[in-house]
């Protein structure tokens, strides 16, 4: 049997993640066991209703305390000044893992976002359309301790820590309720899958690039990501552009090797709001976006 426990964990540097279904988060049964009794509590849950309590364990809250740390650390001098301010007084312990409803009640306070509570993917109706009410779907399970500063798919510090800081800004709050507001005005695949390309390539995945200064972390999946942290700025980084957002192939599971950028979070949301607030079924034929069969393939992780 192999000790998870005792393999190195990733490092700061970049290098090869290796395949997801791979890593131990995949592949130590004891771990998926556990994972798995925590995301079937989602089963039925409805959006808005309290999260059950998770009892975690101590080797969870060692893994929470690590990550934590080690982002704090790593965000300094790589993330947007605005979201360094919104970390500053996001309702997110350091300790331990926090449960959703002490972090909720907190980000409530401050801009009226709560977390609703997810199992894994969320089909993109629920997930994207929950934003317009205010609720964020996060799951509850923690990494695996053996690497920590990677994860194959998003866990509770990716969901609670680096969403967490973009809900606590009321400024970026608004462009989560800006993206829920449009979905929730479509039904049709295309149109949702157009939405949650533009919602991926900005959201989770943004650069800030300005003229004469180094390029500044955004999306939450950076935020949330030390190795993706300390590299992202040697990604093939290129302009904001719908259209390129919509062909272009990206993996849930693994590194962005194309990042988009934007001037500022100010041009951000001008860019957002440009296109998603008088966002229909007919937006694409009106801007002439890529139909789906010219759209890239998204990679999710392996299934359990």
């Amino acid at each position: 049997m192999i000790d998870w426990t005792r393999l190195t964990p990733l490092d700061a540097g970049g290098v090869t993640v290796g395949r997801a279904e791979a890593h131990p988060g995949f592949a130590d049964p004891d771990y998926v066991r556990r994972r798995n009794l925590i995301a079937d509590r989602a089963r039925g849950h409805r959006v808005g209703e309290p999260s059950p309590r998770v009892r975690y364990t101590e080797a969870e809250h060692a893994t929470w305390r690590r990550v934590h740390g080690a982002l704090w650390r790593t965000q300094d001098g790589r993330v947007c000044p605005e979201l360094l301010r919104a970390r500053a007084v996001a309702p997110i312990p350091a300790d331990g893992v926090p449960q959703h409803e002490e972090v909720s009640d907190g980000l409530q306070a401050l801009t009226g976002f709560r977390f609703t509570l997810a199992g894994g993917i969320v089909p993109n109706k629920r997930f994207l359309g929950a934003m317009a009410e205010g609720y964020f779907h996060a799951v509850q399970y923690v990494r695996h301790p053996a690497m920590p500063l990677y994860t194959p798919e998003p866990d509770v510090l990716h969901d609670v820590f680096g969403h967490g800081i973009h809900l606590a800004d009321p400024f970026f709050a608004d462009l989560y309720r800006t993206v829920g507001r449009a979905a929730s005005r479509v039904d049709s695949a295309d149109a949702l899958d157009l939405i949650s390309r533009v919602y991926w390539f900005t959201l989770e995945y943004g650069v800030v690039l300005e003229r004469r200064r180094q390029p500044e972390a955004y999306g939450a999946a950076l935020l949330s990501s030390y190795g993706e942290l300390a590299r992202f700025t040697r990604a093939d980084l290129r302009p904001f552009d719908l259209t390129e957002m919509a062909r272009m192939p990206y993996q849930v599971a693994g590194y962005q090797p194309v990042l988009f950028t934007v001037e500022s979070p100010t041009h951000l949301a001008d860019l957002l709001h440009a296109f998603l607030d008088d966002f229909d079924e007919n937006t694409r034929h009106r801007l002439r976006l890529p139909a789906p069969a010219e759209r890239g393939f998204v990679s999710h992780p392996p299934q359990r």
